[in-house]
């Protein structure tokens, strides 16, 4: 199975919204579709593990250590970094390359960061 993407209240949506032009038939629900927006990063983690979607965020601060405590007790998805830094085509790129080079279940309990 594909890979599916959700991303934080905090990913800059370009990125969403670069995947989607370079190929629409990526699944990568917004922050906003989600309702995501104002909740902690546990319960973040939760909502990705019920729906089966790798969460794709800017956060290098704090959401290593709740995934870490996450995986502790439940499976999850994984977690994609993308740092403040990269260029939105750059996140793009490396997002489709995940996407097509890569199956959903090469991605449970892995968080990694950008550039692969």
């Amino acid at each position: 199975m594909k890979p599916r993407f959700q991303a934080d209240a905090d990913l800059d949506q370009r990125i969403v919204a670069g995947l989607a032009r370079l190929e629409p038939a990526v699944d990568f629900q917004t922050a906003h579709e989600a309702r995501l927006e104002g909740l902690p990063d546990e319960q973040v983690l939760a909502i990705c593990a019920g729906t089966g979607r790798i969460l794709v965020t800017h956060d290098q601060k704090t959401m290593p250590h709740h995934f870490a405590a996450h995986i502790g007790s439940q499976s999850s998805p994984g977690v994609i970094v993308v740092p403040h830094h990269m260029s939105v085509g750059i996140a793009v790129q490396e997002l489709y390359l995940a996407w097509t080079a890569s199956d959903a279940q090469e991605w449970q309990n892995r968080i990694l960061r950008l550039p692969l």
